[in-house]
């Protein structure tokens, strides 16, 4: 741990954090970098990431008439980014442990003072949550094995179902906490981690007590090897375990109680995991783990594959979309497991589901034709593999019926499109409605809007609720709102919208209700096409649809 903050002249940001600050794409970043000569020159060129002068890149835009409005939270992150590097999360760290335990150690006194002033102004909780999510999201990050992305945590959710508010909830692997802090209610559940490195294991703990997650303890250490809960049984094991190479101890355990199941060879780490995670799971409880693909069809593991179907235990297979997790773009399953609370507990099938058609942020509940249940013996085969898509694309009954329904649907969508997209006339230019404006701030504490978890959304006949949520989402507003890497948060205090007669809201209001069903209807023609392509390429490729006979 650093005992204090290399000094730093002046700060660095990506061409992603560039783009924020101008408002703009970063393919038009990338443009000016390559148009303009005068653009500044990367800092470290060499890095897979260009960083950039903060200072040179301000004075660039201003020259340019360009925005640079730069939020307290950018601020602070951009003084982790020039004091820290790489190792950016080991000051993230530094800031919670400063805002939950008041102990600056790690910090240098500027940066310091700069992190207490922005919690002083929003919440201590609010500045920690800010300060992961954008680590979570820095495509330079180090570490990702300690990284859960919130796709993967909302898959997860999903599939672990209700969890009652007197629960034991595990995590051996827990990273940062997203996955064991966002599943479950907040309140009541005893939650347990474990985290092998030191710095990370702080900042979890540091995470749960600032947003009042009590009965959390995290602790630090490898879970394999030197295991903190052995006497735990949790009713929920969650686990994104880390990368497991052959390294994952297996010499040093090969008597250990955990191997239920069968001893994992060397090569199958991932089902060490799997093993220790139901190990820990109480009579009646469940296990929901992330797993690489190849765990399902591995020989080396099909041993315990079939001891697993054989006693009943593995409840679900999930296959989810390309994309979900931080650290690549492979597919990924889920697999459930369920301790029986008596002998005769075990379950007779397994549900396999296959989401790989779906876009890796749509919905997660399988859809008519992405689910099937597999008698226990019908996976008792030589291979014992529990691939979902072998068993969910064996079940189909008639693929080209449903081949011509998906095609149907798109159509009749795509001709209702053109009438959704409003018509719009010509206005009298841009910076016409830069006259009086209102911060949402004001509009709350006046008790005009009220202030959800979803969307505001007004509380008197004086705002239309269209109008308001259609100007939060303004280029301006989105230069306040949006992380480096496009990520959306409403800035609360910051947002403005302009000052119109009620007529003349209900008027535009109108405009963005009428966007917005546009964008929900694109979505669903979007997700249309994307099974139909799925469908059209498993036909064709396992002999269920042909090409047509003149191609033209």
């Amino acid at each position: 741990m650093k005992e204090s903050t290399p000094p730093a002249a002046d700060s660095l940001i990506t061409g992603a954090e560039i783009a924020r600050l101008a408002g703009v794409t970063r393919a038009a970043v990338s443009n000016w970098r390559r148009r303009y000569s005068d653009f500044p020159a990367p800092a470290d060129a060499g890095a897979s990431t260009p960083l950039f002068s903060l200072a040179e890149v301000r004075s660039w835009l201003a020259k340019q008439q360009k925005g640079t409005d730069v939020s307290d939270d950018v601020r602070l992150w951009q003084a982790l980014r020039g004091g820290f590097g790489d190792d950016i999360i080991t000051g993230v760290t530094g800031v919670a442990r400063l805002l939950a335990r008041d102990d600056a150690s790690g910090l240098d006194e500027d940066l310091a003072e700069l992190a207490t002033g922005l919690a002083a102004k929003e919440s201590p909780a609010q500045v920690v949550e800010q300060l992961v999510e954008r680590f979570r999201d820095s495509s330079r990050r180090v570490g990702s094995d300690q990284v859960t992305s919130l796709r993967l945590v909302k898959a997860v959710r999903h599939f672990a179902g209700a969890v009652p508010g007197d629960s034991v909830i595990l995590d051996p692997a827990c990273g940062i906490g997203t996955l064991l802090l966002s599943v479950g209610p907040a309140e009541g559940p005893l939650r347990r981690g474990q985290e092998i490195d030191p710095g990370v294991a702080e900042l979890t703990q540091a995470r749960a007590d600032l947003a009042g997650y009590r009965n959390t303890v995290i602790e630090t250490g490898d879970s394999l090897r030197q295991d903190h809960w052995s006497d735990l049984r949790a009713d929920l094991v969650l686990c994104d375990p880390p990368t497991a190479g052959p390294d994952w101890g297996r010499e040093e355990l090969l008597l250990d109680s955990r191997w239920e199941l069968g001893t994992p060879s060397k090569a199958e780490g991932d089902l060490a995991w799997l093993q220790h995670c139901y190990a820990r799971t109480a009579p009646g409880g469940r296990t929901v783990a992330v797993m690489p693909a190849s765990v399902a069809y591995r020989k080396a593991g099909r041993r315990i594959r079939a001891e697993m179907v054989r006693r009943g235990i593995l409840t679900d297979v999930v296959a989810l979309p390309a994309g979900m997790v931080a650290s690549h773009a492979q597919p990924v399953h889920l697999w459930v497991l369920r301790r029986p609370a008596d002998a005769s507990g075990g379950v007779r099938s397994v549900r396999m589901v296959d989401l790989t058609s779906n876009s890796a942020d749509g919905p997660v509940d399988p859809a008519a034709g992405q689910a099937v249940d597999v008698p226990l013996i019908d996976l008792l085969n030589d291979s014992v593999d529990l691939t979902p898509s072998a068993h969910v694309d064996a079940a189909r009954e008639d693929l080209p019926a449903e081949y011509r329904a998906l095609r149907q649907r798109i159509e009749e969508r795509l001709g209702q499109l053109n009438a959704l997209l409003p018509a719009l006339s010509a206005g009298e230019g841009p910076g016409t409605l830069d006259g009086a404006t209102v911060s949402l701030g004001d509009l709350s504490r006046a008790g005009l809007v009220e202030l959800t978890d979803a969307e505001p959304h007004s509380t008197s006949d004086q705002l239309n609720t269209d109008y308001l949520q259609g100007f939060l989402r303004s280029a301006s507003n989105k230069r306040r709102s949006t992380s480096s890497s496009g990520t959306y948060r409403l800035d609360v205090k910051g947002a403005r919208v302009p000052q119109m007669a009620v007529e003349e809201q209900r008027r535009y209001g109108a405009a963005f209700r009428a966007l917005r069903e546009f964008e929900t209807y694109v979505g669903e023609v979007a997700r249309l096409a994307e099974q139909a392509s799925a469908l059209a390429r498993d036909g064709l490729t396992n002999g269920a649809l042909v090409p047509p006979e003149d191609p033209t």
